[in-house]
């Protein structure tokens, strides 16, 4: 089987829309960000719609090139990665990114963002786990970053929108210690329900159930599932079994159980109650998250009783779920 190679970026110095190209960022299966330096001298980031499953481009190119089969799968994608730019540029939140200008050029469509410096709470969670850190995050960091987050959440649902692709690469700190979500998955999420593809383009163990079913339907109860995920990832240093893994065997009650006495037992259910398989069985709203996430409870933590700890012992006897370390826990999408 021939891997057909990525779309080449744009090079350093190309000018689209007035931006001018500093370099390449990031690169993923639906388009690169690039560090730009806008007219007035500011520097941004610039993101471009450039499926690599649909698109190819030559080094020193502009257009990309779409085969004429894939064409109407291509358009169904700008334009929902447009209309998302559109809907972005709208808000204008601290916890969201904040499109500054959007615009179509070179048969493709870019975004114009601010350009955050910091780290993703992804790269945190791998320098804890390189420092064998008994805590990857403390519960009162895990508590606070989160509520950051759900308040930028609850206005992107406001608008009527949806992340979809809620996971630690995608939620950055910044310099000035401002939590943000970045890297929104609509013209994925369309992709993959139109495109006849294979494999689900979704970060596994961050995706609800309903994700990978195509009629299924999405609401916030699917970014709330990826934010229990996330609030996982904090607590255990790596991503939970992927949904359709749970829905076979459920692990996930053994994994949390293996923090009580670490994490409060409140802590431990809320990410419980976010990651039901059943949607219904969620939080239907950020709201009713944040309500249960800041409530002043008594912090009880209960310890293992000895059959627990036997039971646990033998379980990682037998095999853990955890993966192992050499994968990297989430993928760049």
């Amino acid at each position: 089987m021939t891997t057909k190679s990525k779309p080449a970026a744009l090079a350093p110095d190309t000018v689209i829309g007035g931006y001018r190209i500093v370099r390449k960022l990031a690169a993923g299966g639906f388009g690169v960000v690039y560090l730009a330096i806008d007219p007035q001298g500011q520097q941004v980031a610039v993101k471009e719609y450039l499926p690599a499953s649909l698109a190819t481009r030559g080094q020193g190119e502009l257009m990309p090139q779409v085969a004429p089969d894939k064409l109407s799968l291509y358009r169904l994608g700008l334009k929902s990665f447009f209309e998302e730019g559109r809907a972005l540029a709208q808000i204008s939140h601290p916890s969201v990114v904040s499109v500054l200008n959007f615009f179509r050029e070179n048969d493709t469509v870019y975004m114009v963002m601010n350009y955050l410096e910091g780290g993703s709470v992804q790269d945190f969670i791998i320098t804890a786990r390189e420092l064998k850190r008994p805590k990857v995050f403390r519960e009162s960091t895990i508590r606070s970053l989160f509520d950051e987050v759900l308040r930028g959440l609850r206005i992107v649902h406001q608008h009527k929108m949806l992340h979809l692709d809620i996971k630690p690469a995608n939620i950055f700190i910044t310099d000035d210690n401002r939590a943000v979500l970045i890297d929104f998955g609509a013209a994925r999420e369309v992709l993959s329900k139109e495109g006849n593809f294979t494999r689900p383009m979704y970060t596994p163990g961050f995706a609800a159930p309903e994700m990978y079913r195509r009629d299924s339907s999405m609401g916030p109860w699917t970014d709330i599932y990826a934010i229990g995920a996330c609030i996982y990832a904090c607590m255990q240093g790596y991503p939970p079994n992927d949904a359709p893994q749970r829905q076979e065997k459920d692990r996930l009650s053994l994994a949390m159980s293996r923090l009580r006495g670490v994490y409060s037992d409140n802590l431990i259910e809320v990410v419980e109650w976010c990651m039901a398989l059943d949607p219904l069985s969620r939080p239907q709203s950020v709201f009713s998250l944040q309500k249960e996430l800041n409530r002043e409870v008594e912090r009880s933590y209960t310890k293992l009783t000895m059959t627990e700890k036997i039971r646990l012992q033998m379980d990682n006897i037998m095999g853990s779920d955890a993966p192992s370390p050499k994968k990297s826990p989430v993928g760049k999408a």
